[in-house]
């Protein structure tokens, strides 16, 4: 009995063992599909992280690429332009090279005549008359002085002539490549002073009790606020243009926080100083980045920035100087010249308006002062203090910013002026014609680019009508103030009428 009882526990134990064996390798098959699915889903989130990040990359070097080929594609069109200028110079030298061959030529043919005549006249001479051969010699050299004096004026002229046409066509040739391949805007955005006021009731809060808000406004700006009947209107005007702009800026937030007292119009003040100094200066940078002027000075930077905030007869006077440096360039690479060296001394060549309302002296003066502080080199430094002719030009680079910037001034649209200004200019063209003796009319035309002069032809004849337009000329450069070039013209004709009866 006990051997069975025995047995039926071995069975049950060993039947027991078999169930727990079986719910552990279940429960060990349960663990293992949950990893493996656990395993399958990280490698799959695994998977698209990659993907994701494969895509990014791909993307960026695709746009890398493209980046690549643009900046490809814009030297190949450097190249063909430089290439097409190269061709045009070596067609003027060809033209040139064969202009003084055949010169060369002429006046070898003319030597060998001059010879021949010598010769002859020699022993006709020595035949003719019973002169010695000192005195032969001696008439026959003067005869001949006199012979080649002439011609020799003669040929001077018609190579002058010939001189002043080749010169004056490539000179049109050069502009008018820089003005083609300068494909500016023809107007600039002023600088305004005029701040829009929404209501009657926010100018009274602008002006403050008894005005305390405007002093205090003025105090901490250094500008003058001009409050008038014109509605919704208040002006701020000021010799700095840098200050005026704070003023403006610095006013319009005002207004928009419509919290105006003293404590606040000096805490808006300094914050707006701050970020408009911080604009002067990536202004500059901007700037010297377009004019693709590298290695300035950190001050020369903050001038041009600030170059920005003035303007000139409504021109923008930073807009203008990069103008004018691509310009300098143009023409500089038709001429041969270093076009990196022109491009700096066509953007720095206002620099002195940037703080001419604080120094003493003309803006080329102080500009000059300027570069030459901080190190630039002395074409720099002439082409900035003679552009306007107030001192001789040392550098060939000089008459280039001068003519580049004559460009700028003068091409339709880039400057304009007042009525009331332009009409003064005028009249006073006009008066400077007429106070000389001898003028019976002068007309102001071609927008005041031109002064035609009509003299009276029995009390003046063509030398003096000539040294009349010379002496005009020099006057309209002395007295006046203007835009680009005025030509001179003086007229000068006779008219015989009669009556037949």
């Amino acid at each position: 009995m006990f051997v069975l009882v025995s047995s039926l526990m071995g069975k049950s134990r060993i039947a027991a063992g078999e169930r727990e064996e079986k719910r552990i390798i279940e429960v060990a098959k349960s663990s293992a599909e949950k990893l493996i699915k656990s395993a399958q889903l990280d490698a799959i989130s695994e998977r698209d992280k990659v993907m994701e990040a494969f895509k990014k990359e791909t993307t960026q070097a695709r746009n890398e690429m493209k980046e690549v080929e643009k900046r490809l594609a814009k030297r190949e069109d450097t190249l063909d332009r430089k290439l097409d200028t190269l061709d045009t110079k070596e067609l003027h030298l060809e033209k040139s090279e064969k202009k003084l061959n055949e010169r060369r030529e002429r006046l070898d043919k003319r030597e060998a005549e001059a010879d021949a005549l010598v010769e002859k006249r020699t022993d006709e001479l020595v035949r003719v008359s019973g002169m010695t051969a000192d005195d032969a010699r001696k008439e026959l050299l003067s005869n001949l002085e006199q012979d080649l004096t002439r011609e020799a004026g003669q040929l001077i002229n018609k190579i002058l002539g010939e001189a002043r046409e080749t010169a004056e066509e490539q000179a049109r040739e050069i502009t008018l490549t820089a003005i083609q391949r300068y494909a500016a805007e023809h107007t600039t955005e002023a600088t305004v002073s005029a701040v829009d006021i929404p209501s009657d009731d926010m100018k009274g809060r602008v002006i403050g009790r008894e005005g305390r808000n405007i002093r205090a406004f003025e105090k901490a700006l250094g500008v003058e606020v001009i409050v008038d009947d014109t509605p919704g209107v208040v002006v701020v005007s000021s010799f700095n243009p840098v200050r005026k702009e704070i003023a403006r800026q610095t006013l319009v937030r005002l207004i928009q926080d419509g919290r105006i007292h003293p404590g606040r119009i000096e805490e808006l003040a300094e914050q707006t100083k701050i970020e408009v100094e911080k604009r002067v200066v990536e202004l500059g940078k901007q700037g010297a980045l377009d004019a693709n002027v590298s290695g300035l000075h950190r001050k020369l930077i903050d001038l041009l920035g600030r170059l920005h905030y003035r303007t000139s007869y409504g021109q923008n006077v930073l807009q203008h100087s990069i103008e004018v440096a691509y310009l300098c360039q143009v023409i500089a690479d038709e001429l041969g010249l270093d076009g990196r060296l022109a491009r700096r001394c066509g953007l720095l060549h206002d620099i002195g308006k940037a703080v001419d309302h604080e120094v003493e002296g003309g803006h080329p003066q102080i500009g000059a002062d300027i570069c030459r502080r901080l190190k630039e080199s002395p074409e720099v430094v002439n082409a900035v203090a003679a552009h306007h002719g107030d001192i001789e030009a040392t550098s060939p680079y000089t008459p280039i910013v001068m003519a580049a910037d004559a460009i700028s001034a003068a091409r339709p649209g880039a400057r304009r002026e007042s009525l009331e200004r332009y009409i003064q200019r005028l009249e006073q063209l006009e008066g400077i014609a007429t106070q000389h003796e001898g003028v019976r009319q002068a007309f102001a035309i071609q927008a005041g680019r031109e002064l035609r002069v009509i003299v009276d032809a029995k009390k003046m004849d063509d030398g003096s009508a000539a040294k009349l337009a010379m002496d005009l000329a020099k006057t309209v450069e002395l007295e006046m103030t203007y835009p680009g070039e005025v030509k001179v013209t003086v007229l000068r004709e006779v008219r015989a009428v009669e009556y037949a009866r």
